[in-house]
């Protein structure tokens, strides 16, 4: 049915706004709630960086085939955070082990790290920092990017009119 009443062109914008709402999410309870991410909190926001990209691309082409190639696209890049939100979900649920690896320290002076890490705040992958009817955010993330992929397949296969 939304494939019924939406061109490909407000597909695309819907996929593109959902990516913006997760990423935008994931930054307001980062800035504003107080919740640091993780290190696969972090990997999670690329996807969307990436679909943001895509969709402004999307709907700044007026040739058809590049709009479908960009939809395409896009979906696999939602199938991508779908894999990283199942994977945090995972480590979260004790599924499977993790660990959630810290930057490199090459180059870096004594001071300069003991200061990082004294101010860093400790955040593990494995620990639910907020859930909403049971799931995480890995959760959502992961259900919501699949909601997206379907979004993004719709407006691949629009047909033209």
């Amino acid at each position: 049915m939304l494939r019924a009443m939406m061109s490909r062109r407000r597909l695309i914008a819907l996929a593109t706004l959902g990516s913006i709402g997760l990423f935008g999410g994931a930054l307001a309870f980062q800035y504003f709630g107080g919740l640091a991410p993780c290190h696969l909190c972090l990997w999670q926001r690329w996807p969307h960086r990436i679909a943001i990209a895509l969709g402004a691309m999307a709907l700044l082409v007026p040739s058809v085939v590049a709009q479908r190639a960009l939809s395409f696209a896009g979906a696999l890049t939602m199938v991508w955070s779908v894999g990283i939100g199942i994977y945090h979900t995972g480590v979260e649920q004790k599924w499977w082990l993790s660990t959630c690896s810290s930057e490199s320290i090459a180059g870096v002076k004594t001071d300069d790290l003991l200061n990082q890490i004294m101010n860093a705040p400790v955040v593990h992958c494995d620990q639910i920092a907020w859930s909403m009817w049971g799931l995480s955010m890995a959760s959502w993330n992961a259900l919501i990017s699949a909601g997206l992929v379907a979004v993004w397949l719709m407006a691949a296969f629009r047909p033209n009119r």
